[in-house]
């Protein structure tokens, strides 16, 4: 069996919701991504200080991190102590929980050749924790019907609900870099009837290459995502407006726009990547060439440069005032709040138009403070 699973948990938001892209996705070498690598790095972190913290043997991994930071660090200590209260807690019941630290979870009952890692799996007299780190700060991340997850879930189902007896699973998304902690809490039998009604047919027509291309969110993690013949079909679906000026639109045509807008500009982008990199390997597309692109000058050694300029009598250097996320490191926080705590005021931010579904407060708008007047 390869590294990877062609029905992983990490890719099952797509291959449930378009079970076709399995099988066309093996056509597609993974070539990851200096993102992905920093998910990894900050992975083998969390378990690092994890293992420390519970006191079991490790190694500490830093000096091979190739995106180690003073962030990446905090994240990792908070993510350890975060697994350590629940562990607490769950000793409150249980005299002898079982904490697994990256832990190969097979959910093939459910799903041919399934299964995955699972960042941390505590188990316990009466429920079940699987906690999930995230490190991206791109998208928020949600426990609540998470396939990856519950994925998980039953993999350690298979492992120990013959030893304990579980009746509750919680599952745990923990994204420090956007301050998120999502958690969800499930009864075993609502996962199982999910697994058989649900998740095994679908994972069946994913298997053998059936359904059909349906497009989604879910397609920016796509390795098809560039090439797919649905997903240019579903964005170019906003021709139909043929580009019309924006005060010649009805507000539900304008809806339908901004639903679609910020897929239609990763769609376009993706096309962009890839029509590049096939280009490269000599693909001819008509009217376009290869040319270097702009390119801005820069010093060859900057110690060199500096020496040069200060012997010539030259101060090379120049000073400002550290960033506030500097100047906090520097000073800690107790003494960067009782120094600078009246110097910083966080001034309002530039409105953006969002769907209804995002966190942040609506702010008042001029028809609303005509309305209030």
């Amino acid at each position: 069996m390869g590294k990877h699973a062609l029905l992983s948990a990490s890719s099952s938001h797509r291959w449930l919701n378009c079970p076709p892209s399995a099988r066309l996705c093996e056509g597609y070498e993974d070539k990851g991504s200096e993102y992905a690598q920093e998910g990894t790095d900050a992975h083998t972190l969390c378990e690092h200080k994890l293992k420390a913290l519970l006191g079991m043997e490790t190694a500490d991994p830093t000096e091979g991190l190739s995106f180690y930071s003073e962030e990446m660090e905090d994240c990792a200590c908070a993510y350890a102590a975060y697994v350590t209260e629940l562990l607490e807690e769950a000793k409150k019941t249980c005299k002898d929980p079982v904490v697994l630290i990256e832990q190969r979870l097979d959910f093939s009952r459910f799903v041919a050749e399934g299964f995955g890692t699972g960042d941390c799996v505590i188990i316990a007299d009466g429920t079940l924790d699987i906690v999930d780190y995230k490190h991206g700060k791109g998208v928020e991340v949600s426990a609540v019907e998470n396939p990856q997850m519950m994925l998980y879930a039953l993999g350690a189902l298979e492992l120990f609900d013959g030893i304990y007896d579980i009746d509750t699973v919680r599952m745990t998304i923990f994204q420090p870099r956007r301050e998120n902690v999502s958690v969800c809490v499930m009864a075993k039998d609502d996962l199982l009837q999910w697994a058989h009604n649900d998740l095994m047919a679908k994972a069946k027509l994913a298997y053998e290459g059936g359904g059909e291309f349906t497009c989604g969110e879910w397609c920016r993690f796509c390795k098809a995502k560039a090439a797919c013949r649905k997903r240019a079909e579903y964005n170019l679906e906003l021709a139909k407006y043929d580009f019309a000026l924006p005060d010649t639109l009805e507000d539900a045509e304008i809806a339908v726009i901004l639903d679609k807008a910020d897929e239609l500009a990763a769609w376009a982008a993706d096309v962009k990547e890839y029509a590049l990199r096939q280009a490269l390997s000599g693909t001819e597309y008509p009217g376009y060439k290869v040319v270097e692109g702009r390119s801005n000058r820069r010093y060859v050694n900057d110690e060199a440069v500096a020496s040069a300029v200060t012997q010539a009598g030259f101060d090379p250097y120049a000073k400002k005032v550290l960033g506030l996320t500097e100047m906090q490191k520097l000073l800690g926080k107790k003494k960067f709040d009782e120094l600078l705590g009246g110097l910083i005021e966080k001034p309002q931010g530039k409105p953006t138009l969002v769907p209804e579904s995002d966190k942040r407060p609506a702010i008042h708008t001029a028809q609303n403070d005509f309305k209030e007047i």
